[in-house]
C-alpha cells in the first residue's frame, strides 16, 4: 500500500468537513476576504482540569489525568507548581493540575462532541457567554462539572471537578471568532 492509497482513505471528522464546505465560505462571504487563507479556523483546544486539593491528597491528581485521559481521548499532562506559596501549603514541583492539548482530528472530533452531547446535557444550561473573548479571537470557557461528557461513567466518579477550555482559533478579532464559533455551532446567549 502506497503512501496515496493511506492518505485517501483517512476519515473527515464530520464537523471539519461540514467547515470546509458550509462555514469557510460563508465566512469569506460575510466578512469578504479576498483570499481563502485570511479565514479564521480553529488551531488548538486546551482542556485544563485544576486541583488544588492534589496538594494535600496526591491520589486526586491521579483522578484528574484519568478522567481528562477520558474525556479527551489522550493522555493528559500532569502540571507543577512553579513558585512555593506557602498560603496555599504548596511547594514548588507540586502536581497541582492537568491538561491536554488537542490538535487536528482529536479537536475537531471533540469540539463535535462538546457542542451536539455535552453541553446540551448541562442541566439548566442556557448558553456560553458571549463576552469571554481574549480580544485576539480566542475563546476560554469553565464546565462546573466533568459528569456531562458521556465517555464518563457516572458511578466510577469519585468527585465533582471542573475543567476550563479554551478554543484558539486564527481570527484577529473578536467578532471574527464568535461568528466562527457560532457556525461552528457553540450555543452563545443573546446580550
Amino acid at each position: 500500500m502506497t503512501t496515496t492509497e493511506k492518505n485517501t482513505e483517512r476519515i473527515v471528522p464530520r464537523l471539519k468537513a461540514r467547515y470546509r464546505d458550509e462555514i469557510v465560505p460563508a465566512l469569506k462571504e460575510e466578512f469578504q476576504y479576498s483570499n481563502p487563507m485570511l479565514v479564521p479556523g480553529m488551531v488548538k483546544v486546551v482542556v485544563n482540569m485544576g486541583v488544588g486539593d492534589a496538594a494535600r491528597d496526591s491520589k486526586l491528581i491521579e483522578g484528574a489525568v484519568r478522567d481528562l485521559a477520558t474525556i479527551t481521548g489522550q493522555r493528559a499532562e500532569v502540571r507543577k507548581a512553579r513558585k512555593s506559596i506557602a498560603q496555599f501549603k504548596v511547594r514548588e514541583g507540586m502536581p497541582i493540575g492537568a491538561r491536554a492539548t488537542l490538535r487536528g482530528a482529536r479537536m475537531w472530533e471533540f469540539v463535535d462532541r462538546l457542542v451536539s452531547i455535552s453541553l446540551p446535557r448541562i442541566r439548566d444550561f442556557r448558553g456560553l457567554s458571549p463576552k469571554q473573548f481574549d480580544g485576539n479571537g480566542n475563546y476560554t470557557f469553565g464546565l462546573n462539572d466533568q459528569s456531562m461528557f458521556h465517555e464518563i461513567d457516572q458511578d466510577s466518579i469519585d468527585r465533582s471537578r471542573g475543567m476550563d477550555i479554551t478554543v484558539v482559533t486564527t481570527a484577529t478579532t473578536d467578532e471574527e471568532g464568535r461568528s466562527l464559533l457560532r457556525q461552528l455551532g457553540f450555543p452563545f446567549r443573546e446580550q
